[in-house]
């Protein structure tokens, strides 16, 4: 019996970037389509099968511990970029601002997807979710070049709308424009005594 089950929940892919040196910027570069192998993208600074460990994984591993990549992707949900600039009080939030790999539109409440999901494009490509990106401080410089005073308002109006992490589970194109369909894992919510 399969663990996961097809979803009836499909999204557009409307936007893909790649952060190609995080030391410089964290601000992505905006691409029409990339190869998603199982290193991640090339040429992207989050790719690569380990990294070293960061704050996400504190309680784990001491910081620069060299562990698996399941950070590969930042995946975005359009509808919560709009969210988040409507709370940042400005017109647009540009995804390569904030370090984006992909936005995706049309899965709601995107960010709280179950951890282990998977996003299936039509090419087969597959990117499984790891958990949601929590927000952090490191947009605001890149926001406040582009929209002064504004970086700062970026981690409160992010907050539970910063979208997933993920990694390649399968090889594949993907590209602006495509659908991809959600999957999610086939079991109860964890209840611990």
């Amino acid at each position: 019996m399969p663990a996961l089950s097809p979803t009836d929940h499909y999204g557009t892919i409307t936007w893909l970037g790649r952060v190609e040196d995080r030391e410089a910027s964290l601000s992505s570069a905006s691409l029409d389509r990339v190869f998603a192998a199982f290193a991640g993208v090339e040429g992207e600074t989050h790719g690569g099968l380990t990294r070293p460990s960061c704050s996400r994984v504190a309680s784990q591993y001491p910081r620069g511990t060299e562990i698996r990549n399941v950070r590969q992707f930042s995946v975005l949900s359009a509808e919560e970029l709009r969210a988040i600039a409507d709370a940042m009080k400005i017109d647009t939030l540009d995804p390569a601002m904030v370090g984006a790999s992909i936005v995706i539109e049309g899965i709601s409440d995107f960010t709280h997807i179950p951890p282990s999901s998977r996003l299936q494009a039509e090419s087969g490509a597959t990117l499984t979710v790891d958990m949601e990106n929590r927000p952090c401080l490191l947009p605001a410089a890149v926001i406040d070049a582009a929209l002064p005073g504004h970086g700062k308002r970026f981690k409160a109006a992010a907050s539970g709308r910063r979208g997933v992490t993920a990694w390649v589970e399968r090889e594949g194109w993907l590209a602006a424009g495509d659908r991809v369909r959600l999957h999610v894992p086939d079991q109860r919510p964890w209840q611990p005594d």
